[in-house]
């Protein structure tokens, strides 16, 4: 999944935003992040956020916990992989769905 990021890199361009899962060879990016932030590494599975490329957060799916680049505005990385999350559970289209049934949405006219 990639995005452009409203933010701006060092060299005045548009920076890209890539959430993807990480894989074994993350491992030293994640110990990285984790020695940035002061934290301990957050466990599997993991979503990773990149900007041009670079890691810069990442989130566990298991437990929710984040681990940033405190040198980097991260945090809207950080929102975007609470997002991702949030699609991958299915709790977004869970409270969709409850919504339109409180409303009358999406309600069968015609028993079956």
């Amino acid at each position: 999944m990639r995005a452009r990021a409203p933010s701006v890199d060092a060299a005045g361009a548009e920076a890209t935003v890539t959430l993807r899962f990480a894989v074994f060879d993350d491992a030293p990016d994640l110990l990285r992040l984790a020695q940035l932030d002061s934290a301990e590494p957050v466990s599997e599975p993991i979503l990773v956020g990149e900007v041009s490329g670079r890691m810069v957060a990442a989130l566990s799916l298991a437990d929710g916990r984040a681990i940033a680049d405190p040198f980097v505005l991260s945090g809207n990385v950080v929102e975007l992989l609470r997002a991702r999350a949030r699609q991958l559970s299915g709790t977004g289209r869970r409270r969709l769905r409850a919504r339109r049934r409180r409303r009358g949405i999406g309600r069968r006219l015609v028993p079956q």
